[in-house]
């Protein structure tokens, strides 16, 4: 498979390029799905386009056992820095992430599954917008998954490119590994008034302080040293004028969690923190608004997953990798079906470029790789007796 995989490279790095040149951002993947369906109708699959919005979903096969695989499609707010020739051309927007990787190798999938014959249905899931959510505070994967996109699913495959990985290395672990994530609104009421006169006011700046160390100081004193969880800050707003004291300060942030209990105990504690400014003569307000799930792979597919990239790349090159508290929705899907999302090495070497950023970019190198990790690992599921 690797070998059919490296015969097709030109043709997946040529499908990278294109959609590194024309990134789009969550739910406006026009040209991108448009294009993804184009080849999966050229390849003889099922398509539907508009699924969640401007997700594809595409078929080959039928009956049991249903094994999907996902690729996110959107970009990131971001001007490119890079001066290659396939850098973006649309203007504060950029593939920073890798997403265009993951459409080229699941189209390469798709390729190199059209030429086998296997009982049961192989199910491509083209998702839009992993990097935001919509008005209604959801991403992509549960916009496809209320369009019906995880019907009937027995395994979800996924992977993403991983900078700090050499290309020809994976890595994979069981479990929770990536996290939930949350994130808060609060505003910190005062009674504004004159600078010069703090004394007749209740300075919400000044209350918002001893908030902000309190905030802090969750995970570090609340929460078991030995529970993963992170809060974090990232937006203080308040006042105008130097000489104003303002009625209101603003605060937004992030809270990560691996394990449900924790985000129990962060949320009351957040709670708690935010009271402070009762017990200081002001008020306050808060919202929590929840999102991505932790992302959990199921042994069982970690270890099919393990042994496939082993027989095509060596054992030596197939790591553990370790638990993230970034995020991915992702999680979304494998917790309707067992699933697994291993990290494929793409570092430019003496060159390392960090995801999010206006500077990176991949080692082409891992396309194929990818594509066959994830033709071969999907036949074997299709062709097990217990997917």
């Amino acid at each position: 498979m690797l070998k059919r995989a490296r015969e097709i490279e030109e043709q997946l790095i040529a499908w990278r390029r294109d959609i590194h040149k024309n990134p789009e951002l969550g739910f406006e993947e026009f040209r991108t799905a448009a294009s993804v369906a184009e080849e999966l109708e050229a390849l003889d699959y099922r398509v539907e386009t508009g699924v969640g919005r401007t997700g594809v979903v595409a078929e080959r096969g039928e009956g049991e056992p249903i094994i999907a695989i996902r690729a996110d499609m959107d970009a990131l707010p971001i001007q490119e820095e890079n001066d290659v020739p396939y850098a973006s051309q649309n203007e504060g927007v950029m593939h920073a992430c890798g997403h265009d990787a993951h459409v080229a190798i699941a189209l390469g999938v798709a390729t190199l599954l059209s030429s086998e014959s296997f009982p049961g249905t192989v199910r491509f899931l083209f998702q839009p917008a992993e990097e935001i959510e919509d008005e209604e505070g959801l991403s992509g994967a549960p916009r496809m998954i209320e369009d019906g996109a995880m019907e009937g699913v027995d395994v979800v495959l996924g992977l993403h490119v991983n900078g700090s990985l050499p290309v020809g290395e994976i890595a994979i672990a069981e479990g929770t590994v990536t996290a939930g994530v949350d994130t808060f609104y609060a505003s910190v009421l005062g009674a504004g008034g004159h600078g010069a006169y703090p004394h007749a006011v209740t300075d919400p700046i000044h209350i918002a302080g001893h908030v902000t160390l309190a905030l802090h100081a969750i995970v570090s004193r609340k929460i078991h040293p030995a529970d993963a969880a992170v809060v974090s800050i990232g937006s203080i707003h308040g006042g105008e004028a130097s000489n104003v004291i303002p009625e209101e300060v603003k605060m937004s942030g992030t809270i990560r969690y691996m394990e449900e209990d924790v985000r129990e105990s962060v949320h009351e504690e957040i709670e708690r923190a935010l009271s402070l400014a009762q017990a200081m003569g002001g008020d306050y307000t808060l919202e929590i608004t929840k999102g991505y799930p932790p992302m959990v792979n199921a042994p069982a597919v970690v270890e099919l997953v393990k042994e496939t990239a082993a027989d095509l790349l060596g054992a030596e090159h197939v790591g553990t990798g370790r638990q993230e508290m970034g995020a991915e929705d992702f999680g979304f899907f494998s917790t309707l079906a067992q699933g697994a999302m291993f990290r494929l090495g793409c570092k430019i070497e003496g060159d390392e470029r960090m995801h999010h950023n206006p500077r990176f970019d991949i080692d082409e190198g891992c396309l194929p790789i990818g594509a066959a990790i994830l033709a071969e690992a999907a036949l074997r599921l299709l062709r097990s007796e217990n997917p």
